[in-house]
């Protein structure tokens, strides 16, 4: 069994409430972040909605969003 792309929609009849979205975490070019896997690192590149580039020392890696496991400090 595979699990639907699409969010199934609320309805307003429902008696559960309806799911919360949390808003994606804009990063700016320059940002200081830290990664759970990575560490810290400074955002070096942006593509718009889709993923940063994070320069952490000597790695430089490609996180895609959604950001879960970077947060800015």
């Amino acid at each position: 069994m595979t699990k639907s792309a699409f969010p199934r929609r609320h309805l307003p009849s429902s008696p559960f409430k309806a799911p919360v979205t949390q808003p994606l975490e804009r990063f700016a070019i320059g940002d200081r972040v830290t990664h759970d896997e990575h560490g810290l690192g400074r955002v070096v590149g942006i593509e718009d909605g889709i993923a940063v580039l994070v320069d952490f020392g000597p790695l430089l890696e490609r996180i895609p969003s959604p950001y879960s496991k970077m947060t800015k400090l």
